[in-house]
């Protein structure tokens, strides 16, 4: 994130002694990317952050690939994932490349039996079912419907659900997860032509510390295997952090829409990047206002990139018997637009209610045994008159 916050206790100087009430040293630990050149945060710890008494077993959680070189259009039946009692468990690969894999998600249960850190990824999890608190190492933040939740790499959280009814919609990227560089000034800041602003981002609250030695799991993934590792202290013992790297929030619902008289493009949608691909919202917003517009996409070649989209609520104009939590894939290549009707009934209509996000890949997504499992059959041929 582009913008500084702090919690609980610091000392005035970085790199200094910052001592408890007996006289003992707090451990400084700095949480940082991209060597050190990315952004970074202090934290500090009641205990050393490094003390492991024992390495446990390993399990392989590389996605299955089914279809590697796929040149099909696909619609996913994505609520046709079970729910799940546990949160990893719960989650289900369906698209992936060498930067990033999607996932679907019904978690039933509470992240609380032990700690999660994605040691490969930034994970995005939208929140499409369920209400709950994002517990992390440098504080909480209160989730609910419509909520991207943006953890970067290497972050301890566990997962509090609210009840049992939960889906979420989850990115793993390779690469660090940015706000978009056309809406930032040269110091960051969002710029008034950006569809949201630093008020739209929630930040961590309530930084819970945990003065405690004994035994606590944390799972880690790391180079597509979850390492499950005891660590002698508490793994939410920071007493005080500051930096740029942390875990934040920001509602689909708090993107303003950008439109014009004639339609506008997917950028004008974009609300995430990185150097390999893109997160786009869809939200309701007013429809193209020329007195001849037609409102519905038209066609268009994805050359350079696939296109997956979410569909999360609303009437998706575009598209013929869409339902929530379905997902669909257009891969690079091959042209794709409106459904047969959808061209001429959107014309002369005002606005739409839709919400849904987008994933734009720059390399082919492969495809994985779990997303043929629930695709709705002959999606592809959606198009014949």
């Amino acid at each position: 994130m582009p913008f500084y916050h702090k919690l609980g206790k610091i000392p005035h100087k970085r790199h200094t002694t910052f001592r408890k009430a007996d006289g003992s040293l707090y451990h400084e630990q700095l949480f940082g990317t991209i060597g050190f050149d990315g952004m970074s945060s202090l934290m500090y710890h009641e205990a050393p952050p490094t003390m492991v008494k024992e390495v446990l077993e390993s399990v392989d959680r590389t996605p299955k690939v089914a279809v590697e070189r796929n040149m099909k259009s696909m619609n996913l039946n994505g609520f046709a994932v079970k729910p799940t009692a546990d949160f990893l468990d719960s989650r289900v690969p369906v698209l992936t490349n060498s930067d990033v894999t999607l996932e679907l998600s019904a978690p039933q249960q509470s992240l609380r039996d032990y700690f999660y850190k994605n040691a490969d990824c930034d994970e995005v999890l939208f929140v499409h079912e369920g209400t709950g608190t994002l517990r992390t190492q440098l504080g909480n933040i209160k989730f609910g419907y419509g909520d991207y939740l943006v953890i970067p790499r290497g972050m301890i959280y566990q997962v509090d659900f609210d009840t049992e009814n939960n889906r979420l919609f989850i990115v793993e990227s390779h690469d660090p997860i940015y706000t978009p560089k056309r809406y930032r000034n040269w110091f960051g800041q969002l710029l008034e032509h950006s569809p949201f602003c630093e008020r739209d981002l929630r930040r961590p609250e309530e930084l819970e510390t945990y003065n405690e030695k004994g035994e606590f799991l944390i799972k880690v993934k790391k180079q597509g295997m979850l390492h499950s590792l005891v660590y002698a202290s508490h793994p939410f013992d920071v007493v005080g952090w500051d930096g740029y790297n942390y875990p934040y929030a920001f509602n689909i619902q708090d993107f303003e829409p950008i439109t014009g008289r004639v339609h506008q493009p997917p950028p004008v949608h974009q609300t995430f990047e990185t150097s390999s691909f893109v997160i786009c919202s869809f939200v309701p917003r007013i429809y193209d206002y020329h007195k001849e517009a037609i409102p519905a996409p038209y066609n268009h070649s994805n050359i350079d990139s696939d296109e997956v989209l979410y569909y999360v609520d609303g009437d998706f104009m575009s598209r013929n018997n869409i339902q929530r939590g379905q997902i669909t894939l257009h891969p690079a290549g091959i042209p794709h637009g409106p459904h047969p009707g959808a061209y001429e009934r959107s014309i002369g209509q005002k606005d739409t209610e839709e919400y849904a996000v987008m994933v734009d890949t720059f390399k082919p997504l492969m495809v994985t045994q779990q997303a043929l499992d629930i695709q709705v059959e002959d999606y592809y041929k959606s198009w014949l008159h």
